[in-house]
C-alpha cells in the first residue's frame, strides 16, 4: 500500500511532451503533488527537470495516479506492460488515466490487460498545446462517476471544460468523433488557402473574413497563433498525429470507413509544408 505524503495523492504525467509538459506544470500550479516521466532526458524539461524521473519503476512506485499522455496505442502498451512496464511492479499505480487518444476498442482492451484493482478512466482532451498551457484544456471522461469525481479537482486544474459523459470509453467515443470534425476542418482551411492562393486572394483576408462569417473554424480562426497549422504531413508531427486519429475514429465504426473518412485521411496524407 502506497503511504500518500502530507495526505496528498501522488499524480504522474507518462509523455511529458507539447501536451503533457504543460498539464504537469498546471497541477504542480494548483499545489498537487506531480512528476513527470518520459523516454527523453531529464534535462530536457528545464525548470521541471527536478520532478522528472528517468527510471520507470521508481515512477510506477511513486505514484498513486498515472495520466497517460503518450502518443499511440504501441506506447500506451510499452508503458504499462512492456518496455517501461509500469504495472509489472507490485506496488504499482492504482488509478490509470488515459488521455491519449486512440480507439474505443483500445480503452476496453486495455482494461483487459490492467490489474483487476486498477481504476481506468478514459479522459482524453482537446485544446491543443495552446490550452494546455493556459489549463483550458476541455476533457472528455469515461468511467465510473465516483472515480471521475474523486479525481475532479486534479481536471480543472488542467482544463476549463471538464465532461464527464458515461460509462469506461464514452470519453474516448467523443474525442475521435471530435477529431474527425477537427481534421475535416483542417483539410478544409488548408485547402481553400490553396485556392485563394490561385484566385489571387489574400489568404490572411480570407482568414479574418471566415472568423466572422459562416466558414468560421477553431483551425481557422487560431490559424496563426498554432505552431502547426502550416505543417507538412509527417507521421511524428501533429497532422501525422491527426491522421492518427482519424484512423482511430475509422476503428470504432463497425461497418468500417465511409469514402467521405478516407478522403479526409488520404487529404491529411498529402498536404504540403505550408509558408506562413
Amino acid at each position: 500500500m502506497k503511504a500518500v505524503i502530507g495526505g496528498k495523492t501522488k499524480y504522474g504525467i507518462a509523455g511529458c511532451g507539447a501536451m503533457g509538459l504543460p498539464m504537469a506544470r498546471a497541477l504542480l500550479h494548483e499545489g498537487f503533488d506531480v512528476a513527470g516521466f518520459d523516454v527523453r532526458p531529464v534535462k530536457e524539461f528545464g525548470d521541471f527537470a527536478d520532478r522528472m524521473i528517468a527510471d520507470a519503476s521508481e515512477f510506477s512506485s511513486r505514484c498513486d495516479v498515472v495520466i497517460c499522455v503518450v502518443r499511440d496505442e504501441r506506447q500506451i502498451l510499452d508503458l504499462c506492460f512492456d518496455q517501461q512496464a509500469l504495472f509489472a511492479v507490485a506496488d504499482c499505480p492504482k488509478t490509470f488515466v488515459l488521455s491519449s487518444t486512440v480507439s474505443p476498442h483500445v480503452v476496453m482492451r486495455l482494461r483487459q490487460q490492467l490489474p483487476g484493482d486498477v481504476v481506468l478512466l478514459d479522459a482524453p482532451m482537446s485544446g491543443a498545446p495552446p490550452a494546455a498551457i493556459s489549463a483550458t484544456l476541455t476533457f472528455m471522461v469515461g468511467g465510473d462517476k465516483s472515480d471521475f469525481e474523486k479525481h475532479l479537482p486534479a481536471f480543472q486544474a488542467m482544463g476549463e471544460k471538464i465532461h464527464h459523459l458515461g460509462e469506461l470509453g464514452s470519453g474516448m467515443t467523443a474525442k475521435v468523433l471530435n477529431n474527425f470534425v477537427a481534421a475535416s476542418t483542417v483539410v478544409a482551411v488548408r485547402n481553400v488557402l490553396k485556392q485563394a492562393d490561385v484566385l489571387g486572394f489574400d489568404q490572411k483576408i480570407l482568414l479574418e473574413v471566415m472568423a466572422k462569417s459562416s466558414g468560421q473554424t477553431w483551425f481557422g480562426s487560431n490559424f496563426d497563433a498554432l505552431d502547426w497549422s502550416g505543417e507538412g504531413h509527417d507521421p511524428a508531427n501533429t497532422i501525422g498525429i491527426l491522421e492518427k486519429d482519424v484512423r482511430a475514429f475509422v476503428d470504432a465504426l463497425p461497418e468500417g470507413p465511409e469514402p467521405l473518412h478516407e478522403a479526409v485521411i488520404d487529404a491529411l496524407r498529402s498536404l504540403p509544408k505550408l509558408e506562413k
